[in-house]
């Protein structure tokens, strides 16, 4: 087996850094064929030969441009306008009325990410190159936003994998204070990770999902999580039969017998949590359920085959120097009953004496965090935002607004009939457009001559091209809300079929599919984890129950999160998606800590009766199940790392719900709402039925 996997693994592994050859980061490839953007896209495409990406080309000098700046621009955009990729698509300089400023735009051929990085380090070194003093020089709109984007990504795999590695075995060092087992465990994610990237490779290779920078990242940081969560609940249950039997083949036996269906419940519900999402409407979301969920199977596959086999292979060595050795004769004792002495006996004597107390206060405390919620703003944010660290396309945008109106190189692209188009250009003049202007065989976005009567527009298949351009940046938040009146204008003009695209369109056609989204898949995500935690704990009261906590938890988490996003942070606000993709990690991985304990509860009810059996179960699994806890928040605040709004909101929200989760919910308030519930937590299943095996007070509420 665990040759195999090294096999398997080391042919694997040359697809990782092969990933961003599939990636698509733009708002159009996320889009489904139905949306208004995506069907004006296709419209426009009719109008060129080539699908075109505009990149708006701005020179500034605060104090006035001279006339050796207009010559030094001008040599410039003769440059640019030889470089493979633009073939002379420069629309002629354009200078703004403060005469401080000029702006080009040059139609960039449409790329993939990591060459539209490229691109756009060329186009910079060229028109940054020799400058007169005192002169600056931009690149920004679409292709320059893209282009930093696929910049920021280009980095993703050595820069997420080694500070993941490292937190990771730093923490596993001190849970299991030995060398050896750390390497074990990580080799075992390794492989998983290596395993997934060749699976996801080839689907997205052959356009089965849509893989994205964003997407990418999180499933590196799942595999992890989700890779080391399963191996500590796999080693502690290893090292406990360890301590009753003498053969390590025996002990991982009895040890993957009783970890295995928690182990495959836990993976069985992130998974088909994920997949919830293929019920987006955006290609993005829909990819990310796939690309996560085979993480996930992946991680499970390892856990369950090459790390069971290398632990049978070191035997006790593995958690050298601190060897669990098998207590034997009669001064034997269970595991459960050794451990009984630890902190995690002392939290469960706490719960166990003040249960009703315990679960009153832990839910007074979430009901506090979940009254904040409105404190989290999600109607989303500029594409300019999305960045914490300055770029340049942000630089350039701020520059680019200073002198002219904000949307000018990324107009929204209105495709109507031709004979209604001066009725379309009369309506397309609402609040928030600075200009309206007809298509002519122009690039996009570029102005109109100064005399245009002998001009004709162009007309292909009876359409036509009409170009608003915004009069705040086209990334901003109020262009996207002007999108809505442009298109309701536009929508009224009576024959003309008017289409609304463009970069800003397709911006607010992601935001509204995003808030869809989170009323479609929330719901389907909170049913299958009912489902499976019913068949898990043969039980209905007990699944309601811990999904009630769980969202519980989860409303609290952004309570908090909009609190410290607002007010600490200065952020400000969120994309539409982002309590979506929280959602789903925190609710299907914040579960799995209750499915460990609740199966360990329901082994040590049987025996034991619910009240015995639940502080039983706490005892021993409390510290596997906070040590998986704290990897899980750790591998997730490494995205933190990648200097983007989306990702470092999202790590912050699922690394302090899962402690959240793990340290309160968890200890604290299921088991003791279990206690205080007694036998009835078990409806309607055979242990509620059946009599408990010891005193009849022991299965009574406590409290």
């Amino acid at each position: 087996m665990v040759l195999a996997w090294l096999v398997f693994g080391g042919f694997s592994s040359q697809f990782q850094s092969r990933l961003a050859e599939v990636q698509k980061n733009d708002n159009a490839s996320f889009l489904p064929a139905s949306a208004e953007s995506t069907e004006a896209t296709n419209l426009q495409a009719t109008f060129s030969d080539k699908r075109v990406l505009p990149a708006v080309l701005v020179f500034e000098r605060p104090t006035g441009l001279t006339m050796t700046d207009q010559n030094a621009l001008q040599e410039r955009l003769v440059q640019l306008g030889a470089l493979p990729g633009v073939n002379g698509q420069i629309t002629p300089p354009d200078l703004a009325k403060d005469g401080k400023a000029v702006q080009a735009v040059a139609a960039l051929d449409a790329q993939d990410g990591a060459k539209l990085a490229r691109t756009i380090a060329e186009l910079r070194e060229v028109i940054g190159k020799n400058l007169p003093a005192g002169l600056n020089a931009y690149i920004t709109g679409p292709a320059g936003l893209l282009g930093d984007l696929a910049d920021i990504f280009k980095g993703i795999d050595e820069l997420l994998l080694g500070v993941t590695a490292a937190v990771v075995a730093l923490i596993l060092v001190v849970v299991y204070r030995s060398p050896l087992l750390p390497i074990l465990v990580l080799a075992s994610a390794g492989l998983a990770l290596a395993s997934s990237t060749f699976v996801v490779y080839e689907l997205a290779a052959n356009e089965v999902l849509t893989l994205s920078g964003s997407s990418q990242g999180i499933l590196f940081i799942l595999v992890f999580g989700a890779a080391t969560d399963y191996a500590l609940l796999l080693v502690a249950r290893y090292r406990e039969e360890l301590r009753r039997h003498a053969s390590p083949y025996v002990a991982m036996g009895r040890a993957y017998r009783a970890s295995f269906e928690p182990i495959l419940a836990s993976a069985g519900t992130v998974v088909l949590g994920l997949m919830c999402l293929l019920l987006s409407e955006l290609n993005s979301n829909r990819g990310l359920g796939p690309v996560a969920a085979t993480g996930i199977v992946m991680s499970l596959l390892a856990s369950l085959t090459f790390l069971p086999a290398v632990l049978v292979i070191f035997g006790r060595v593995a958690f050298w120097p601190f060897r669990p050795m098998a207590v034997t004769g009669k001064h034997a004792k269970v595991p459960s009953d050794v451990e009984q002495h630890g902190s995690w006996a002392r939290v469960a004597a706490g719960v166990g004496n003040r249960p009703r107390l315990t679960w009153m206060l832990t839910a007074l405390v979430l009901l506090g965090g979940a009254a904040l919620l409105p404190q989290f703003k999600s109607a989303g944010t500029s594409q300019t935002d999305l960045f914490l660290t300055k770029v340049e396309s942000v630089t350039g945008q701020e520059a680019l607004s200073a002198h002219f109106p904000g949307g000018i190189g990324s107009p929204a692209a209105i495709i109507a009939n031709a004979q209604a188009a001066p009725a379309v250009m009369a309506a397309a003049r609402v609040p928030g457009i600075a200009d309206v202007t007809l298509g002519f065989d122009l690039p996009p976005g570029a102005p109109p001559p100064a005399d245009v009567s002998q001009l004709k527009p162009k007309v292909v298949n009876g359409k036509v091209q009409i170009f608003a351009t915004f009069a705040a940046p086209a990334d901003s938040p109020e262009s996207v809300a002007t999108v809505r009146t442009l298109r309701e204008a536009v929508h009224r003009v009576p024959g003309a079929e008017a289409k609304v695209g463009g970069f800003t369109a397709l911006q607010y056609d992601v935001q509204e599919a995003s808030s869809r989204d989170r009323w479609v898949i929330i719901p389907a995500v909170l049913v299958v984890i009912v489902l499976v935690l019913a068949l898990l704990l043969r039980s209905l009261l007990a699944p309601l129950l811990l999904t009630a906590t769980v969202v519980l938890s989860f409303a609290a988490t952004l309570g908090v999160s909009g609190l410290i996003f607002e007010h600490l942070l200065g952020w400000g606000g969120a994309d539409p998606s982002v309590p979506l993709f929280a959602f789903v990690f925190l609710v299907a991985l914040g579960i799995d800590y209750n499915i460990f304990l609740m199966t360990r509860v329901r082994e040590e009810t049987v025996k034991h009766g619910t009240v015995t059996g639940t502080l039983r179960g706490l005892t021993v699994t409390g510290g596997v199940i906070t040590s998986a806890g704290v990897v899980l928040a750790a591998t997730f605040a490494a995205l933190a790392v990648l200097p983007l709004l989306f990702l470092a909101q999202l790590a912050f929200l699922v690394a302090f719900g899962v402690l959240l989760d793990t340290l309160v919910v968890r200890s604290l308030l299921v088991p003791a709402l279990t206690i205080h519930i007694g036998r009835s937590v078990w409806w309607p299943g055979r242990l509620w039925r059946a009599e408990p095996p010891r005193r009849r007070d022991d299965d009574e509420p406590g409290g």
